[in-house]
């Protein structure tokens, strides 16, 4: 069964993402600087969002998540990742405790747990909500959300969230920062999102501020070593689980036009060969067995037998992208064209990591870093092999089409320092 699928995903066309606003507002290069220099101000409006409430709410995420949930206040938020049965990542994000039996969560684990309280037996109930959720990170992030809220926020831990007010409009202010810096999301009512946009935007005017747009905005996920799905992983949506879903999903939420696809030049057996667990994708720490939930067995043997695969940063020998950019002009076959600052179109990207001729991992959609002047992917790869300086080979080009062996070497994920927990 596993084959076709995988043919369909391979036969399906990319779409451009329709979030993030514009491809680029000031330029690309400028704005992948913004996260070192200064801030950005970026828009995950589009990612669908949801409430669930009632007496079964936290009992319902901490069936069907691998997070502990013991210790969870009101005004605290999760990484939630939840998995299929056999312990591959379904989805994954932000998880907020409004209240004591109410809860908040977008993309992956929103259409997801919606799907799972359909057909199950909890006593909570979903309902899709309209909102805003704009990130402003960076060096002078801090600054910037101090201006337009009113509040100092250095009381604000990471991964909690507080009440704040912007021009008038009630919004929550969560300290997270998927740059791997200082930052802030505000989500709030999307009628209140011009206003409070135009308010964040003056608040940065003087303090070098910039916009992200579409055409960079996943450099930062790159950089700072967050996987993410449908992009660098598949989430596992084909099994007996999630029988039901892909029909679901097209019923009850804005599918925005995005379908699943699959490129680069690795070619799994199975479907699930391009899924991950949260041990691969560098979660391991918040798998706990101190509750029942979806996929335990299946993490407790990994736990116990070793992980596959573990999360690395791949640099790509930058006289070898040269080379694949200078076959473009001259004659013959050129090599699949390398897309910078990453691929604008939306596809699941795994390439084939090589030593000594053998397979040995995988290498997922490939970036270009302004800033560290290097063309970078996030990697899957053995974990005798992870040590930084490691010389691997990665296979550059789709089956059935002139392939190029791109030298590379084995890099610390993150691989620029994270300063998300720096004290405000």
């Amino acid at each position: 069964m596993s084959k076709p699928i995988i043919d369909m995903l391979r036969s399906n066309l990319p779409v451009a993402h329709p979030g993030w606003g514009a491809s680029e507002y000031s330029d690309w290069q400028d704005e992948q600087l913004s996260w070192k220099t200064t801030c950005y101000i970026g828009d995950w409006s589009f990612l669908w969002d949801i409430e669930v409430e009632g007496p079964d709410a936290l009992q319902f995420f901490t069936d069907t998540g691998v997070n502990s949930l013991q210790k969870f206040d009101v005004g605290q938020a999760k990484h939630l990742i939840q998995c299929s049965s056999r312990g591959k990542v379904v989805g994954e994000g932000i998880l907020m405790r409004l209240a004591e039996d109410r809860f908040r969560t977008q993309a992956g684990p929103a259409t997801w747990s919606a799907f799972l309280l359909d057909k199950g037996n909890w006593n909570a109930r979903w309902r899709q909500i309209e909102t805003f959720q704009f990130q402003v990170s960076g060096p002078t992030a801090l600054q910037v959300c101090q201006d337009a809220t009113g509040s100092p926020l250095t009381d604000v831990k990471f991964m909690h969230f507080i009440p704040v007010v912007i021009d008038g409009c009630k919004c929550f202010a969560l300290r997270q920062g998927m740059a791997g810096e200082v930052g802030f999301e505000f989500h709030g009512d999307a009628a209140d999102a011009p206003r409070v946009y135009a308010a964040l935007m003056s608040a940065g005017r003087n303090l070098g501020m910039r916009r992200l747009g579409r055409r960079t905005a996943m450099i930062n996920h790159l950089e700072a070593a967050f996987p993410t799905i449908t992009w660098h992983y598949l989430n596992d949506v084909f099994g007996p689980d999630a029988a039901g879903f892909q029909e679901f999903l097209r019923t009850t939420f804005d599918m925005k036009g995005l379908i699943p696809v699959i490129k680069g030049s690795y070619v799994g057996a199975e479907i699930s060969d391009y899924c991950r667990t949260p041990f691969e994708l560098g979660w391991g720490k918040s798998v706990k067995f101190d509750h029942e939930f979806t996929g335990r067995a299946a993490l407790e043997a990994e736990a116990a037998n070793g992980q596959k695969l573990t999360r690395v940063t791949l640099e790509f020998n930058s006289d070898d992208v040269v080379d694949i950019y200078a076959s473009l002009f001259r004659a013959g076959e050129p090599y699949d064209y390398l897309d910078i600052p990453h691929p604008q179109r939306w596809m699941v990207w795994a390439d084939s990591i090589q030593l000594h001729g053998q397979t040995v991992g995988i290498s997922t959609s490939p970036g270009y870093s302004y800033h560290f002047r290097k063309v970078l992917s996030l990697g899957y790869i053995e974990p005798s092999l992870a040590t930084p300086g490691t010389a691997v080979t990665i296979v550059w080009g789709s089956p059935g089409k002139r392939q190029k062996m791109v030298r590379a070497r084995v890099a610390p994920a993150p691989y620029k320092q994270d300063h998300r927990r720096d004290a405000l």
